[in-house]
């Protein structure tokens, strides 16, 4: 038996009410249950109960054992002097009180129905593989999966606009150098995401408004940063921007990072890291002030048009600074774009709102039932389970449910677990 569990039997009074008594054979009538703390001290403030002819207002502690209230230490703490009921699974002793009364109690599982404690069980003592309702899951009904899922996707951006509120108090509520550090570090994907991130900031933003005008020497700044300059080619763009980079390096009192950080292990060549950087300097060189034009922007095929960049003529005949190539214009993909939406610009964008007052929620939810929905491994095992993602808001919502539900088993405060044990 599980602690919140019960928390979750009392919360919603799923035992019957009817005939309901205390240990000491009391009538006990349930008139308030109570606000679920979870904080320190006791598990429900500020209920209200009739015990025989007297009426209580107080709070309600929570076991699985009576005998836990010692364990706990409760007898001490002045915090669990104001307990007016006792709610125990097992009633394996007798809790004092400092009057030497003794502290009424209910044995809740004389009052659960089995069908309660069974949907319990399955959902929570049946060994699994993936997640707890794997074989409940295609049963609970659309109506409250689709609420879920608009829940789940905001608490989701809520989570991603609280680790950008970090980069943006670096950066004194700079919203243009924070858009730069998240996107840079997205151009990176999974693999190199942290290396392109730990690029963006080795070089002061103003740095890069100083010199992202000029194409050469924003690329010189890039690639010099990232260490790929270091090397002797002999190629007459690379000398060049080699040069670049040296002056650069020495006017701005800059630190390389290594390129080892970069890995171009097992990748397609349009996701090497120096095809990505290029992207990078032709995106910024392209749109001077990107997040001023981001922030208006609410229309799928306008983000499209924004990052329908140019690449350098080098780039289009490399995909490094050693061989040539065949031709090939590396335009970034729709797909590309799909997840630079999701991952930074919508995040980003809810934050910005959310700094003015104005959330435009349906802006974002009408943006991302447009795209296609996201291929990984986690939207495909709940597909195996009866639960497919028809676009990109519903696998956001899939994510978030697996990792932050699913994964630490919070299925009692998930409207999924909930409607299963409710069955």
């Amino acid at each position: 038996m599980n602690e919140d569990f019960l928390h979750y039997l009392w919360k919603y009074k799923l035992f019957s009410k009817l005939g309901l008594r205390t240990s000491e054979n009391e009538v006990l009538t349930i008139l308030k249950s109570g606000l679920h703390n979870k904080n320190a001290g006791p598990d429900f403030l500020n209920a209200q109960l009739k015990i025989g002819n007297q009426t209580w207002a107080g709070n309600v502690e929570i076991h699985v054992k009576a005998s836990d209230w010692y364990l706990h230490n409760h007898e001490t703490d002045a915090n669990y002097d104001a307990v007016i009921l006792h709610v125990v699974w097992e009633n394996d002793a007798v809790i004092y009180m400092e009057n030497n009364q003794s502290l009424p109690t209910l044995v809740l599982k004389d009052f659960v129905e089995e069908q309660v404690l069974n949907n319990y069980r399955n959902l929570f003592l049946t060994p699994t593989s993936w997640i707890a309702c794997q074989s409940s899951i295609a049963n609970v009904n659309d109506f409250t999966i689709d609420h879920w899922k608009e829940r789940l996707f905001f608490e989701r951006l809520e989570r991603k606009s609280t680790e950008i509120k970090i980069l943006l108090e670096k950066e004194n509520n700079n919203f243009e150098a924070v858009l730069f550090q998240l996107l840079v570090k997205n151009f990176g994907l999974k693999v190199n995401g942290d290396a392109f991130l730990r690029l963006a900031q080795s070089v002061d933003f103003s740095i890069v408004q100083k010199v992202s005008s000029d194409e050469n020497q924003f690329s010189a700044l890039l690639f010099g940063q990232a260490g790929f300059l270091e090397e002797a080619v002999e190629d007459a763009y690379y000398q060049q921007l080699k040069a670049a980079y040296h002056y650069l390096k020495h006017k701005f009192k800059l630190e390389a990072v290594s390129k080892n950080h970069f890995s171009f292990f097992r990748m397609r060549p349009n996701n090497f890291p120096t095809i990505r950087i290029a992207q990078l300097v032709s995106l910024f060189h392209q749109h001077q002030h990107l997040f001023s034009k981001l922030i208006d922007l609410k229309n799928l095929k306008d983000f499209y048009d924004l990052f329908s960049i140019e690449m350098h003529p080098f780039w289009k005949t490399h995909y490094n600074f050693e061989a040539t190539s065949k031709f090939s214009s590396k335009k970034l993909t729709k797909s590309f774009v799909d997840l630079l939406i999701i991952n930074t610009i919508i995040p980003l964008k809810f934050l910005y709102q959310k700094s003015r007052g104005a959330v435009d929620e349906e802006s974002f939810l009408e943006i991302l039932k447009k795209l296609k929905p996201e291929k990984n491994s986690v939207i495909s095992k709940f597909a195996e389970f009866g639960v497919s993602a028809k676009n990109a808001f519903e696998t956001q919502a899939l994510l978030e449910l697996k990792n932050n539900y699913c994964a630490p088993k919070r299925c009692l405060e998930c409207a999924i677990g909930v409607a299963i044990l409710n069955r």
